[in-house]
């Protein structure tokens, strides 16, 4: 049985990981000055900073629609048996009940709510292409141990500005001046499918960045170590790599994966804004 895997743009994997594993991926819209754009197809996170800081609105995302996930999995289901389609958590978005609706024309396609974002999302596909490409487990096993997957990605990030998030409404203007003014970096988790502000550092960036690290992983136990990601939209000269010894340094992870926010991440927390993505074991 030929199973594909699909997602949205929201998982932030590297183009050529999702071209290796035929991952096919359907852009969510972005909206910029007044007209829409496809995330990753006819804009890049780079247009979007450059539009705010030339003075322009805050951009915004749009789910796909219902006829977008039809065309695509009528079309796909040509060349394969099964779709098993992975979309950014239902509490960020209406990808996953607009991906459900248009499922039901289709008994051989399955939806699973990743319950994350970026490449917390992305792990959940990663997953699913492994299994898949395994060739032992039905579709529907598969959707199992994704549903159970999605309660052990632990996905964060370190904002190194609020501007983005005040702009959003996720922010009150007060709060972000004294973030300012303190040199505060506040560190945002997502926790049942959900982004919620779990710490605040205090200090430079780099400073708040390692700090932020070593919290997520010294002493820590339980985790699987396959993989972890770095994704991130432009920070400071060096601090990946920083951030990658970090993590050598902390937890023995085979594979330290860097990858690049897309349109989903940058619209709502700007610049300077970088998260470690990893799997716990339960």
């Amino acid at each position: 049985m030929r199973i594909r895997i699909t997602s949205d743009s929201t998982c932030d994997l590297a183009p050529e990981y999702l071209s290796a594993h035929q991952v096919e991926i359907l852009p969510l819209y972005t909206m910029k000055g007044g007209e829409t754009f496809r995330d990753g197809v006819d804009i890049t996170p780079q247009d979007i900073f450059d539009h705010v800081a030339a003075g322009g609105d805050l951009c915004s995302t749009a789910a796909n629609n219902v006829a977008d996930y039809q065309e695509m999995f009528s079309r796909l289901l040509r060349d394969c048996d099964a779709i098993i389609h992975i979309d950014i958590s239902a509490d960020f978005s209406s990808c996953y009940q607009n991906a459900c609706v248009a499922a039901e024309d289709f008994p051989n396609v399955y939806v699973v709510d990743s319950r994350n974002l970026s490449s917390g999302h992305g792990h959940v596909v990663c997953e699913a292409v492994k299994m898949a490409e395994d060739g032992i487990l039905s579709p529907k096993e598969i959707v199992d141990k994704l549903q159970d997957l999605t309660n052990r990605v632990e996905a964060s990030f370190l904002l190194d500005r609020l501007d983005y998030m005040v702009k959003g409404g996720r922010c009150s203007m007060v709060v972000a001046l004294g973030a300012n003014l303190l040199h505060l970096k506040p560190c945002i988790e997502v926790i049942d499918g959900k982004m919620k502000v779990v710490k605040k550092y205090r200090g430079s960036y780099e400073k708040c960045i390692l700090s932020y690290v070593k919290d997520r992983l010294k002493d820590r136990e339980g985790l699987v170590y396959d993989r972890i990601f770095i994704t991130h939209t432009p920070v400071e000269d060096g601090i990946v790599e920083k951030v990658r010894a970090a993590i050598a340094e902390y937890a023995p992870f085979t594979e330290i994966i860097e990858t690049n926010a897309g349109c989903t991440v940058s619209c709502h927390c700007g610049p300077g804004t970088l998260g470690i993505l990893f799997i716990r074991s339960e």
